[in-house]
């Protein structure tokens, strides 16, 4: 099978800055694929030159196939949606979502419909003769989701687009861009620094750091199974413990993740003996700081277990297949 993006050996130089250094990647026809890190990591330097907004400094890039290299942007069947929306503010809506068509010279009976059914397929119907101050930030997302859209890229990709939205509004529109991914069938590549937004929307998830992935993967891999030190620590919330650590903790002398939640309260006497030093109610659970083995560990609760008191001594215990053993390299 064709991939929709491959990136065979790309590297992006800015003068002494390696934005983007070596890096191989294939995304496949009709998946939802994230790229997660940091700033300043290379994600978005890589989404840019999937766009054609950057030329590579060396290496090759296929689109479905076809050599990216030297094809303007606007040739290629690849459209991106900013977090800033870059909507025209003089414009209604129906002539924002239109403009693209409007450039490519559809006529505009033609492009009007379809902005129409682009406007319907992001949920704003009848909303094409206002103007975008008039609309709250996420009706404007989904505005900018439709202009994308209308153009019917193979490729669409998402540049930190829910970023300026509210919690409760990103938690939305995350299930909605996943369900019309789904329905669309058509490859969505989401660039964020929120794991959260990461874990819940991709099939997979290639995590950035230092202009290169240091790990790829399903979400449930990423989370589970960090290769390296960076991974466990960017992704989610994990205690990262050294192995002079978990040899006193009773596991083998190597660097390991263990997941707050995996922790358990056992019985005195029974696990390893910690000392709780802070508690803090995080709604749906109750989040501890204790003291084992010489290091301080974050233990996660469910909200209706009772929380021992600071200063108490207490015992704790976990699977061993949740002591996840990871490479030296940080």
């Amino acid at each position: 099978m064709t991939a929709a993006v491959e990136f065979q050996n790309v590297s992006r130089h800015f003068g002494q800055v390696r934005a983007v250094d070596g890096v191989n990647l294939t995304i496949a026809p009709g998946e939802f694929f994230a790229m997660l890190g940091p700033s300043g990591s290379g994600k978005t330097t890589c989404l840019r030159l999937i766009a054609g907004f950057e030329q590579p400094t060396g290496g090759h890039i296929e689109i479905f196939g076809e050599t990216a290299e030297g094809v303007p942007p606007y040739r290629r069947n690849v459209n991106t949606v900013f977090q800033d929306y870059a909507l025209f503010p003089h414009l209604n809506i129906l002539d924002n979502v239109a403009y693209g068509l409007m450039v490519k010279g559809v006529d505009k009976a033609t492009r009007y419909r379809e902005a129409e059914a682009a406007l319907e397929l992001v949920k704003l119907p009848g909303y094409g003769a206002r103007r975008p101050g008039q609309l709250s930030g996420g009706q404007r997302q989904r505005v900018a989701l439709a202009r994308a859209l209308v153009n019917k890229p193979r490729v669409l990709l998402l540049d930190e687009p829910l970023g300026a939205l509210d919690l409760k509004l990103r938690e939305q529109m995350q299930e909605e861009l996943k369900s019309l991914q789904r329905a669309l069938g058509i490859t969505f590549v989401f660039v964020t620094h929120d794991q959260g937004e990461a874990l819940s929307m991709a099939d997979r998830v290639a995590v950035f750091n230092n202009g290169n992935i240091v790990q790829e993967g399903t979400p449930e891999e990423i989370y589970k199974q960090p290769k390296v030190r960076f991974v466990a620590d960017f992704v989610g919330s994990s205690n990262v413990l050294a192995p002079d650590v978990m040899k006193r903790l009773g596991g083998e002398a190597r660097w390991a993740s263990l997941r707050p939640e995996a922790i358990r309260l056992k019985p005195t006497g029974e696990g390893v003996p910690a000392k709780v030093l802070q508690a803090s109610f995080l709604g749906a659970s109750n989040r501890l700081l204790v003291e084992a083995g010489g290091a301080k560990l974050h233990v996660m609760l469910p909200a209706d277990q009772a929380v021992p008191a600071i200063g108490s001594d207490i015992a704790l215990g976990w699977g061993l297949a949740d002591a996840h053993y990871m490479d030296d390299a940080a």
